[in-house]
């Protein structure tokens, strides 16, 4: 005959204090924190690849084919050279849409270029492609000194011309990617160049017709 031992009132209360914990735990792996992040349905690498494992600019998540990796090999110096046509203006330029125009470049192009540079560091791609002054749109050595010495109206005028050449050659680049690439953000940023830069474009061609 089996005998049952009597459940003291300490026995009782350790018990359900190990229920209660078991139960609090198994709450705390099925609901998310208050803050909305579900601690048991994303791994450290996925978390990392979405957000560029703290690199400072977001790495391009999914998947991503040459077309996606020559985009960015080839618009991180494309812009900047922009860039550097940019900087040429203080001191130099003289009309005030040139101006903004200027201000625009530097606002949006070096955020994108270290963004690039990112989406190549987690692809595990070199930032170079090796094009040089190969690409679509690139300034010449002699292009880049005509406009460096140029000031004021000549200025202006010099660089509205040479930034158009250079902008048609980033929509032609990007227009590349959005037809050929499959990364979703390169080619949602592909898309960002086309109507920021066909714009910029239209303006520019207005500030020579006045110039």
């Amino acid at each position: 005959m089996r005998t049952f031992r009597k459940r003291t009132p300490r026995t009782l209360a350790l018990a359900g204090a190990a229920t209660a914990a078991a139960l609090l735990l198994a709450a705390c792996g099925n609901e998310g924190s208050p803050s909305g992040m579900d601690h048991g349905g994303t791994t450290p690498s996925a978390t990392g690849l979405a957000t560029g494992s703290g690199s400072g600019a977001p790495s391009a998540a999914g998947a991503f084919n040459d077309a996606d990796v020559m985009f960015a090999q080839m618009m991180i110096p494309h812009h900047q050279q922009a860039l550097e046509m940019a900087k040429l203006a203080d001191g130099r330029a003289e009309d005030a849409d040139v101006k903004k125009i200027v201000a625009a470049v530097e606002q949006a192009q070096d955020p994108e270029i270290q963004k690039m540079k990112a989406w190549l560091k987690g692809w595990g791609k070199p930032e170079s492609a090796g094009m040089g002054h190969s690409m679509a749109g690139m300034m010449s050595e002699q292009d880049m000194k005509d406009l460096s010495v140029a000031k004021g109206k000549d200025f202006d005028r010099t660089f509205a011309e040479l930034m158009i050449a250079h902008h048609e050659g980033a929509v032609e680049m990007a227009r590349t990617e959005q037809k050929d690439g499959e990364n979703a953000e390169a080619k949602a940023l592909a898309g960002e160049v086309v109507r920021t830069q066909a714009a910029e474009i239209a303006e520019l061609r207005k500030i020579l017709d006045r110039l």
